[in-house]
C-alpha cells in the first residue's frame, strides 16, 4: 500500500506547475508593462486569513454576549481591512515598468537587470520585484516610487551557458500597507541577455604575434638602424623608458613606446586553440581575446565560417566576444 501511494504525492505540484506555465505563456512579451485592472491579481496573505478568522471569532463572541462595543470594534477592524485591500491594489494600479537593455556578460557570472518603475500619480510604497517562481520565495528588490517620479529595481540574473537567454518572467508585488493582502502581476520581458563564453582559467599562453602585412621584419629594420617600439624622447618620460643602447650608438635620446604591440597583430585561430570540444575552444579563445586586448595587440579572430579583421579597443573586443557567443 505504501508503494502505491508514493507516486501520487508529486501530482499536485506537477499540476500547479503546468497551470502556471499555461498562465505565463498567455502573457505577451514586452519591455514596457503598464499595470491595470486586467493584469493585477490580489489575494489575502496568511496574516490576512488569520485576521479574517479573528474577526469572525469577535463577531460570534459579540453576538453571543451581546457586546455593543464588540460590534463596534469588529466592524471597525473589518472596515480597515477592506480599505487596506483597496490601498494594496491601488499601489500597483497605474504603475509602469520598463526594462533597460541588459548589458552582456560572461556565462556563469551575474548580469544586472534594471527595471525602471514610473508612477504617474501618487507615491507607491513597498513595491517588490522578483523572478517568478515559488510565491514563498523572498522578493529580491524592494523600492518606493515617488509621486510623479521614478525608481529603479535591480535583479541579478546568472546565464548558465553562452548564447542568448530570454529574461525570465518577473513578478511585481506589494503588501502595503498592513500585509493583509498581496497584489501582484506577472511580466514577460522581450529583452534577451547575451552571455559570452566563460574565459579559460588559467588562460593558455597567447600565440606569437606576427608583423603587419607589408611591414619589414624586425631584423631588417634593426639593420637599417630602426628599432621596434621606440619614439623620440619627450619631456617627462621616465628614465627606465629611455633606450640607452641606442642613445650611446646614435647620441639621440629615444623612449620605448607603450604602444609597441600595435606594430604587430595576433590571429586568434580556432585551429590554434588546441584539442578539446567546441566549448573548451571557445572558452580558450575568449581568454585570448581578453589577454590580447589587455596587451594592446591588434588581434583578429578566425572561426569556422567567421572571420573578424584585426583591430583593438572596447568595440572590437565586444564584437569578438559576441561572435564567440553566437557561434
Amino acid at each position: 500500500m505504501s508503494t502505491a501511494a508514493a507516486p501520487a504525492a508529486p501530482r499536485p505540484a506537477t499540476l500547479r506547475a503546468r497551470l502556471r506555465r499555461w498562465w505565463v505563456a498567455r502573457l505577451p512579451r514586452t519591455d514596457l508593462w503598464t499595470l491595470g485592472q486586467r493584469n493585477i491579481y490580489i489575494l489575502p496573505t496568511r496574516a490576512g486569513a488569520l485576521f479574517a478568522f479573528t474577526l469572525v471569532l469577535m463577531l460570534v463572541a459579540s453576538i453571543n454576549y451581546q457586546l455593543n462595543l464588540g460590534y463596534v470594534l469588529t466592524f471597525l477592524l473589518a472596515g480597515a481591512g477592506i480599505v487596506s485591500m483597496h490601498v494594496t491594489h491601488n499601489t500597483l494600479r497605474g504603475l509602469t515598468l520598463q526594462l533597460r537593455t541588459p548589458a552582456p556578460g560572461f556565462a556563469g557570472d551575474a548580469v544586472t537587470l534594471e527595471a525602471v518603475l514610473t508612477s504617474p500619480g501618487h507615491a507607491r510604497h513597498g513595491v517588490g520585484l522578483a523572478f517568478d517562481g515559488d510565491d514563498d520565495e523572498p522578493v529580491a528588490s524592494w523600492v518606493d516610487v515617488p509621486a510623479g517620479g521614478q525608481a529603479s529595481a535591480r535583479l541579478a540574473f546568472v546565464p548558465p551557458r553562452r548564447g542568448r537567454h530570454a529574461v525570465p518572467t518577473l513578478r511585481v508585488e506589494t503588501r502595503f500597507p498592513f500585509g493583509l493582502f498581496r497584489a501582484w502581476s506577472l511580466w514577460r520581458p522581450r529583452a534577451e541577455v547575451l552571455a559570452w563564453p566563460k574565459p579559460e582559467r588559467p588562460a593558455a599562453p597567447l600565440p606569437p604575434p606576427q608583423p603587419r602585412v607589408g611591414e619589414p621584419l624586425a631584423g631588417a629594420r634593426a639593420e637599417r638602424g630602426e628599432f621596434d617600439g621606440v619614439r623620440a624622447y619627450q619631456r617627462g618620460d621616465a628614465l627606465k623608458q629611455i633606450v640607452w643602447k641606442k642613445a650611446a650608438r646614435t647620441g639621440e635620446l629615444v623612449s620605448r613606446d607603450a604602444r609597441t604591440p600595435a606594430s604587430r597583430e595576433l590571429w586568434l585561430d580556432w585551429h590554434a586553440a588546441g584539442p578539446g570540444d567546441a566549448e573548451a575552444k571557445l572558452s580558450r579563445l575568449a581568454a585570448w581575446v581578453l589577454a590580447a586586448d589587455q596587451a594592446g595587440f591588434d588581434h583578429a579572430l578566425r572561426l569556422p565560417g567567421v572571420e573578424l579583421p584585426p583591430g583593438q579597443g572596447d568595440v572590437h573586443r565586444r564584437r569578438q566576444l559576441e561572435a564567440l557567443a553566437r557561434w
